[in-house]
C-alpha cells in the first residue's frame, strides 16, 4: 500500500552522511532487543491463533446501499491447535451479532453461547464464542455499521458517472475487523470463498477470482484459492466495467474512465514480466487494477489478483505509475510472504518500495529511480524531524506503535527500502537478487516476523558471503533510529538542472526557458517545488503560477507541494483552488499537507474548517479521522506571517550546503541531497 506520508519534505543538498545527531544511529549500535514478542502474537488483535485458527472462511453476504451495511453469515473452518481450548476469539468493531452456531458432529447446526466485550476505540470488541465441542465449523450471522471504518458508501453525485452508487472497502491495517468478524491479524492466513448478492445494476468485485466476462446481474460468487491474511480482504460494487492489458492484466473502472485507466496503465504486463525475471513467477493468476473514486484514501491497495488504486495517478503520461509498480511489487513482498503484525510494517512497504524501484529501473531508466528514491529520501529527512525516534526504528518494539494506523511511514517504506538498498551494495547485484528470490520462495505463504528476517539474512548473506556486512551494521539499520552513516547515496543527475534553475530564478527573478522546462516530468516538478524557500513573496508565486499553472493542476503530486507553499506565503488567489481540490480528492498524502499549512493561522483555520464541512459527506472514515483530529489539535497564530518579498525570499533561501542533511543521497554530480516514500 502506498501510506500516508504527512510531510512537506524539501530537496537538500547534504554534505555527509548525518542528519541532526539526535536523530541519526550513534556510532555504537544497540544490541538487538532482549525481549521481543513470539511471532504468534499480535498486539492489535484479541484473537488467539495459537489454540484455534481460522483455515477457511465463506461468506454469504448481501450489499445494502440503502441502509449503507453488508450482512449476513461468516463460516468458519477451523484448525483447533490446543488441546485445551474451548474458545474462539475474534475481532470484531461495531457489528451486530444477530446468532452464532456450531456444526456438530452429526451435520446440525445448534446455537453456541457469545459474548462482546466493551468497545476500545482502536481495536473495537473481543468477541468471544463459546465452543465446548470444539466444533470443526462455525457459523456467524451479522450486520455491519453504517460507520463501518472499514468501508465507505458513496452516492451517485460523488461516483465519476454520477449514475449508480459506489461502496468499496479498505481493510489494512486492522479495518477488516469492521465488516467481518475475524481473526484480523496478518500472522493468520486463510483460503475464502464469498456469495454476494446486491443490486442488480452495479458489479460487485472482490479480493479473488473476478472474472472479466462476468455478468452484471445482482448474483455474484467468489473463490481465493490462496490464503491471504484479513487485511487482503476486499470488497468493491458500482458501476464498473473491464477493459484487458494483456491476456492476466486488466483494470475495472468507472466507464467515463476505463479508457483513461487502461492507456495509463499499459505497461503493466511488462512489469509483471520485469519482476518474474527478478524474483519468480506471478503466484495469484490473475491482475487487475481498480480504480476507485477519488476519495479513497490512499494511493493504493495490494488486494491480491485486484489492486485498489486512486485515479490521481492518471495524469496522461505515465509519469505515476510507479504506484502500480509498488502493488505489484506486493504480489511478492506482502502478499506472499507477509509481515506477522504492523510493527514489522516494513517488511512489506520496505521491500515492496526496493523492488518496486528495481522494476522503474528497469523499464523507464536510472534517473527515472533515482529521482524517486532522492523525492523519497527527502520526505524521509523531513518526516524525522518530528516523528517519536520509537518509530525510526525497522524492527519496533512490542507497544511502541499504539494504532496500527500511525506507523511511520517514512520508515517502513523509505527506510526500509534503503536497507535494501544498502545491502545489494555491498553484496553485488546479482548475489543479493538471488538471496531475495531465496527469501520469497523459502517464506512463500507464510507470515514472519523481522527477527526471522534477520535469521534467514544471517544465514543466507552474512555468513554466506563473509566480510561484506557485519552483525553490526545489519543490526543498527534494523533496531537504531534514524539513518545509518553506512546508508548508500544517490545521484538523481537530472536534478542539478532543476536546482539550477531554481536558484538563478530565486536570484534573478528570471524564469527559466521553456526549452529547459518543457521537457520536465512530474518528479522534476515536484523537486523544483519542494526545494522552495518556506516562503514565497505573493509575486514571485504569481510568476510562477502564470508560467506554469499549478493553481488548479489536475497532478496531484503537485497541487500537495504547491498548496501548502501558496497557504504559508499568504498567496490567497489559490483559495478557490485550494477548496476544490480539498473537496474532491480524499487521498490522505495529498490533501493533508495542505490542511496542516491551512491550520497554522486563523484564516487558514477557518478556510479549513468550511471546506472540510463540505468534503467530509465523500471522505473515507479515515480520511475523515485524519482531518478532524488535525482540525482539533491545530494552535493558530493570530495572524499569517508577513509574506517576504521577492529579495527577501532570495536572501532568506539557505545555501544548499547549509540545509539540514539526512544520510546522503545528492540531486547531481555535486552536492548531496536527501529524501522518501509515497
Amino acid at each position: 500500500m502506498r501510506a500516508l506520508l504527512i510531510s512537506l519534505g524539501f530537496a537538500v543538498a547534504l554534505a555527509g552522511c548525518q542528519r541532526d545527531a539526535a536523530d541519526t544511529a550513534t556510532s555504537t549500535p544497540t544490541a538487538k532487543p532482549a525481549a521481543a514478542a513470539p511471532a504468534s502474537i499480535d498486539e492489535h488483535s484479541y484473537a488467539e491463533p495459537g489454540k484455534v485458527a481460522i483455515d477457511d472462511l465463506a461468506l454469504d453476504l448481501k450489499i445494502d446501499f440503502d441502509a449503507r451495511t453488508i450482512s449476513g453469515t461468516a463460516t468458519y473452518t477451523l484448525d483447533w491447535k490446543d488441546k485445551d481450548a474451548r474458545q474462539l476469539v475474534l475481532d470484531t468493531r461495531d457489528l451486530s451479532i444477530d446468532k452464532v452456531e456450531g456444526e456438530g458432529k452429526d451435520g446440525q447446526w445448534q446455537p453456541l453461547q457469545y459474548g462482546l466485550a466493551e468497545r476500545d476505540a482502536i481495536f473495537g470488541s473481543k468477541f468471544t464464542i463459546e465452543a465446548p465441542e470444539r466444533n470443526a465449523h462455525i457459523r456467524v450471522t451479522y450486520a455491519t455499521s453504517p460507520e463501518a471504518s472499514g468501508l465507505q458508501w458513496l452516492e451517485p453525485a460523488m461516483t465519476e458517472g454520477k449514475q449508480l452508487p459506489f461502496m468499496f472497502s479498505q481493510s489494512q491495517q486492522i479495518h477488516a475487523r469492521s465488516w467481518v468478524p475475524l481473526q484480523d491479524t496478518p500472522s493468520v492466513r486463510y483460503t475464502y470463498s464469498a456469495h454476494v448478492t446486491s443490486r442488480p445494476d452495479v458489479m460487485v468485485l472482490m479480493s479473488a477470482d473476478n472474472d472479466p466476462k462476468a455478468a452484471r446481474d445482482g448474483d455474484y460468487t467468489f473463490k481465493m484459492p490462496q490464503k491471504i491474511p484479513s487485511y487482503l480482504m476486499a470488497i468493491a460494487a458500482g458501476d464498473l466495467v473491464f477493459k484487458p492489458i494483456s491476456e492476466r492484466s486488466g483494470v475495472w473502472a468507472e466507464p467515463a474512465m476505463v479508457d483513461k485507466a487502461q492507456a495509463e496503465f499499459a505497461d503493466t504486463e511488462k512489469m509483471i514480466e520485469t519482476a518474474e525475471a527478478l524474483y519468480g513467477p506471478y503466484r495469484w493468476g490473475r491482475y487487475d487494477i481498480l480504480v476507485l473514486p477519488p476519495s479513497f484514501p490512499y494511493g493504493g491497495m495490494e488486494n491480491p489478483r485486484l489492486t485498489f488504486a486512486t485515479p490521481t495517478v492518471i495524469v496522461g503520461d505515465k509519469s505515476l505509475v510507479s504506484l502500480v509498480a509498488h502493488e505489484l511489487a506486493h504480489s511478492w513482498s506482502g502478499n506472499l510472504v507477509t509481515f506477522s503484525s504492523a510493527k514489522d510494517a516494513w517488511l512489506n512497504e520496505g521491500v515492496t518500495s526496493y523492488v518496486e524501484n528495481r522494476i522503474i529501473e528497469a523499464l523507464y531508466g536510472k534517473d527515472q529511480a533515482d529521482m524517486e528514491s532522492v523525492i523519497a529520501r527527502n520526505e524521509l529527512a523531513e518526516e524525522f524531524k518530528t516523528v517519536d525516534p520509537k518509530l525510526q526504528v525497522l524492527a519496533e518494539k512490542p507497544g511502541d506503535l499504539k494504532d496500527p494506523d500511525n506507523s511511520s511511514g517514512a520508515t517502513v517504506y523509505t527506510k526500509g527500502a534503503w536497507f535494501l538498498q544498502f545491502l545489494e551494495q555491498r553484496f553485488g547485484r546479482a548475489d543479493f537478487d538471488a538471496f531475495l528470490r531465496g527469501y520469497f520462495d523459502h517464506f512463500a505463504f507464510q507470515s514472519i516476523s523481522s527477527e526471522q528476517f534477520a535469521d534467514y539474512a544471517e544465514a543466507n548473506l552474512l555468513r554466506k558471503y563473509p566480510g561484506k556486512v557485519s552483525q553490526e551494521e545489519f543490526d543498527e539499520w534494523l533496531y537504531q533510529p534514524g539513518v545509518p552513516a553506512t546508508a548508500p547515496k544517490v545521484l538523481a543527475r537530472k536534478f542539478g538542472v532543476v536546482d539550477s534553475a531554481r536558484l538563478a530564478w530565486l536570484g534573478s527573478g528570471e524564469l527559466p526557458p521553456p526549452v529547459i522546462t518543457g521537457a520536465w516530468s512530474t518528479q522534476e516538478w515536484v523537486h523544483f517545488i519542494e526545494a522552495m524557500p518556506e516562503t514565497l513573496g505573493v509575486e514571485q508565486l504569481a510568476q510562477l503560477d502564470g508560467a506554469y499553472h499549478f493553481t488548479g493542476t489536475p497532478n496531484g503530486e503537485i497541487a500537495q507541494r504547491w498548496y501548502p507553499l501558496a497557504v504559508r506565503s499568504g498567496y490567497t488567489q489559490a483559495n478557490d483552488a485550494i477548496a476544490a481540490f480539498l473537496e474532491k480528492i480524499g487521498r490522505r498524502k495529498l490533501i493533508m499537507p495542505t490542511y496542516k499549512a491551512l491550520v497554522q493561522t486563523e484564516d487558514g483555520l477557518a478556510l479549513a474548517k468550511a471546506v472540510f464541512a463540505k468534503a467530509k459527506p465523500g471522505y473515507h472514515p479515515i480520511t475523515t479521522g485524519s482531518v478532524q483530529e488535525m482540525i482539533d489539535g491545530a494552535k493558530p497564530k493570530a495572524a499569517p506571517a508577513k509574506p517576504a518579498d521577492a529579495g527577501d525570499a532570495a536572501a532568506a533561501a539557505p545555501a544548499e550546503s547549509e540545509k539540514p542533511a539526512i544520510a546522503g543521497d545528492a540531486t547531481a554530480p555535486a552536492p548531496d541531497p536527501a529524501p522518501p516514500a509515497n
